[in-house]
């Protein structure tokens, strides 16, 4: 079995943050919990069996158990048994919180899909604080319908008349057809090529084609043809994207329907746009369509994953919002993560652990993620000093390891590429103990700026 490298580090690295980033599992088998066979022995054999976190496995290095209640988290995901379900993964910074939620993404695949956002992007000067919350859990929601196409090519085959004679008959329909990811060439059965003709298909126009029954179904005509002429009456339908789309696409898609390429038309389109609010009333006619094409079984609803980072950054009526979303039919699975303790929740005066009114917390399942040991963060420093493909001796990652649990983590991971100029500006390749003490004595972590600040605070305006 084979790995691809997903990247490790701790939060504070291009955007991804709290702990150790794992691997992909090509098989995609418990990738959270098992890992692979041949690096971890029998031990690996044995989570793989058990369901029990390896202690080193995809990169993620340490929380057992909250890599195990993640793991069964993702089982729950797939048996369809978590939607409308929320979950909290609650611990202090650099714990590992937004690296898990990585790793249930991952786990579940690119066909789930995977919403992230950070409590603070709520708050827009044109955008309601609920509304851009309701847009997000509609992007978490996926729908996987049989896929409209347009025309591109259409060229029917004809052949001699097995009879005789002058007259030809069709041997075959070669069509081409088009979405925004790609196109695909199709030789069709010559029966199909009578329902093209029923349907008055040409190129240019999107078609939904039934694989089992061959009946072809003609959408409209694609809206980049929509100035082709100055009065048709004609439907104009957007270039299909594929077979799953979010409810937000549909939502987007009939928010704001194609203009034409007038003067009018194209100052709109060079000036910025505001943002479109989508109405109550117009996503509950979309539901209801959505609601009628699973009816037929036409289109199957795939429920995803929101993550909200930083949820105490929500206020008060977000959490009230979220109340009702969570128990509406269409409701993705939702992660929280935070790292706060008992604090005030934003809005009220009001204290509640992490910052989450009590009644919203007693829906959640909460992961809490624990603080690293000594022997976990040296092995976290290894990893990133391989990702960044640093070579560090064992005496300068024992004292990284030191800072990291008198300072932080994050700190003694940002200490490796000062300390890996340090060592060729002295003609090292490797790092040692030595590059590491002065970068430390360089470069101030936190707590000792506070400490300073505590000290001399009769020489700073206050």
């Amino acid at each position: 079995m084979t790995q691809t490298a997903w990247g490790t580090g701790n939060e504070g690295r291009s955007g991804q943050k709290d702990g150790v980033r794992g691997t992909r599992n090509e098989d995609s088998s418990g990738q959270l919990t098992r890992e692979k066979e041949d690096s971890e022995g029998e031990g690996g054999r044995r989570g793989r069996r058990s369901g029990n976190a390896v202690p080193l496995a995809a990169g993620f290095v340490g929380q057992a158990q909250a890599r195990e209640a993640a793991g069964l988290v993702v089982d729950m995901i797939r048996q369809k048994k978590m939607a409308g379900r929320a979950l909290l993964l609650a611990g202090p910074p650099g714990t590992g919180k937004t690296a898990l939620a990585l790793g249930i993404a991952q786990e579940l695949g690119s066909k789930v899909p995977f919403c992230p956002m950070v409590g603070s992007e709520v708050y827009s000067s044109e955008v309601k604080k609920t509304e851009v919350l309701m847009e997000n859990f509609r992007r978490a929601i996926g729908l996987r319908i049989k896929e409209n196409k347009e025309v591109t090519e259409l060229s029917p085959e004809e052949t001699e008349s097995a009879t005789g004679g002058y007259g030809k008959s069709i041997s075959h329909v070669i069509i081409g057809l088009k979405t925004v990811k790609g196109t695909k060439q199709l030789k069709l059965d010559p029966t199909i090529y009578d329902a093209l003709i029923k349907e008055k298909v040409a190129v240019g126009d999107v078609i939904y084609i039934e694989a089992n029954s061959g009946a072809v179904k003609r959408v409209g005509r694609s809206d980049a043809f929509a100035t082709e002429f100055d009065l048709e009456a004609e439907e104009y339908v957007p270039l299909p994207k594929g077979e799953d789309v979010s409810l937000h696409d549909l939502d987007a898609a009939n928010a704001r329907p194609q203009g034409g390429q007038d003067i009018l038309s194209l100052m709109g389109q060079m000036m910025k746009p505001r943002k479109t609010e989508i109405t109550d009333k117009l996503r509950q006619e979309i539901n209801k369509v959505v609601n009628r094409y699973i009816d037929e079984g036409i289109a199957e609803l795939v429920p995803g994953v929101l993550f909200i980072d930083e949820v105490h950054m929500l206020d008060i009526e977000c959490f009230s919002y979220l109340n009702r979303a969570l128990e509406s039919s269409l409701s993705p699975i939702v992660i929280f993560a935070t790292n706060r303790g008992v604090c005030d929740v934003r809005g009220t005066t009001m204290k509640s652990p992490h910052g989450i009114p009590v009644d919203l917390l007693d829906r959640l399942l909460i992961i809490r993620t624990e603080t690293y040991g000594p022997a976990e963060m040296i092995q976290i420093l290894a990893i990133r000093a391989q990702v960044e493909e640093l070579v560090v001796d064992e005496e300068a990652l024992a004292y990284l390891g030191e800072i990291g649990q008198r300072a932080s983590l994050r700190h003694a991971v940002q200490l490796l590429s000062p300390a890996s100029v340090i060592a060729r500006m002295n003609g090292r390749e490797n790092i040692c103990k030595a590059d590491i003490e002065e970068a430390n004595s360089l470069y101030l972590d936190a707590k000792s700026s506070a400490r300073l600040l505590q000290e001399q605070q009769d020489r700073y305006i206050s």
